[in-house]
């Protein structure tokens, strides 16, 4: 980008710049003078476009300056002006401060310096006053006018970079999130479930072997899953099934000697169909974990789940940070997630509007 600004304006103001110099210039120091307000404006396009213009700010504006007076009160230049109608509007628009003051003082200076002009050499007023007064004045205003609408036009351009870059680094955040919820997801229910069944093959290896073998091998059977969902997980291909949720709930609630009743009042397909696998697969592993629940009623709709169990401890709903998390997840999906509390009965319930359920 600095290339191209560089080329693009100087294509412009070299073959300008020494156009002028030849032509309104008589003697060869008048021309050298006049090179030098042209010189300059050079050195402050290419310091310009590199983003160094600031630095030399003073330097700049004092050469151009000069070759204004001495154009207008010396040589009888008509476009002494040249300099500082391209080194001013490159610098004034990037003050800090007093930008407008500034440009304004600019103006005032040049216009002055041209209205001098008549007190050092007596002709035409009117000519004099367009020549040198009004030609330097119009041009720098307008110039001036460019570079600032130019500058507002660059902060605009980098304030969306800057919401670009926010953006993007809001997205990786956001996704770091929810891969790590959805690992807790899986190996935290995978690992208190395994954690159940050992116990209850720990109780039965003396009592009944073949049971305890075979919760042994649903240990090694939901292992193994946890290690393929963790792989699907990492490589973006994990997808909850609804009925294969209810009927690992079913099992779980069964196995820890918990009464459960499932009500199918419709089906739902989809994305709610994932989410709400995730609020199942959550809310189970949170009564087998919080509550000392005898029984559980699930029952599905078109619209969501609501999950019932009894043998909630406390006064009030426990802070449960997954399902906080999925609360988040199923709001940004136009869902909504509630659990509540009445006596030692916890209620889960997820819905989605009609038109996102299907």
């Amino acid at each position: 980008m600095s290339r191209l600004n560089i080329t693009t304006q100087l294509t412009v103001l070299v073959p300008v710049g020494t156009l002028l110099t030849v032509f309104d210039a008589t003697r060869w120091w008048e021309a050298v003078v006049l090179a030098v307000g042209v010189l300059a404006a050079i050195v402050g396009v290419v310091l310009w476009a590199r983003e160094k213009v600031m630095a030399h700010a003073v330097p700049l504006l004092v050469t151009v300056a000069a070759v204004l007076v001495f154009g207008a009160l010396v040589s009888g230049s008509t476009t002494a002006f040249y300099g500082i109608s391209v080194v001013a509007p490159l610098i004034v628009p990037q003050l800090p401060r007093h930008r407008i003051a500034a440009a304004v003082a600019v103006v005032v200076f040049v216009a002055a310096t041209g209205a001098a002009r008549s007190l050092v050499h007596q002709g035409n007023p009117g000519t004099t006053a367009f020549l040198y007064v009004l030609v330097p004045s119009g041009v720098l205003v307008v110039t001036l006018g460019f570079m600032f609408a130019n500058q507002a036009f660059y902060q605009v351009l980098a304030e969306l970079d800057e919401a670009r870059e926010q953006e993007a680094e809001l997205a990786v955040a956001r996704e770091r999130i929810r891969f790590a919820s959805e690992l807790h997801d899986i190996q935290g229910h995978t690992l208190h479930v395994v954690k159940l069944k050992t116990a209850l093959a720990e109780k039965l290896v003396r009592r009944d072997a073949g049971r305890a073998e075979e919760e042994l091998r649903e240990i090694n059977a939901l292992v193994g899953d946890t290690i393929k969902q963790t792989k699907e997980l990492a490589y973006a291909q994990r997808r909850l099934n609804l009925a294969a949720e209810l009927e690992n709930a079913k099992n779980l609630f069964e196995a820890a000697g918990i009464r459960v009743r499932i009500v199918r009042q419709g089906a739902v397909n989809g994305q709610a169909s994932e989410l709400l696998g995730q609020v199942l697969r959550e809310t189970t592993t949170n009564i087998l974990r919080h509550a000392q629940a005898g029984q559980v009623r699930i029952t599905l709709a078109e619209s969501g789940i609501t999950i019932v169990n009894d043998g909630a401890a406390g006064d009030g709903p426990p802070e449960l940070r997954g399902l906080s998390t999925l609360r988040d997840r199923l709001a940004g999906a136009g869902g909504e997630l509630t659990a509540s509390q009445t006596g030692g009965e916890f209620v889960t319930a997820a819905a989605f509007p009609a038109g996102v359920a299907r």
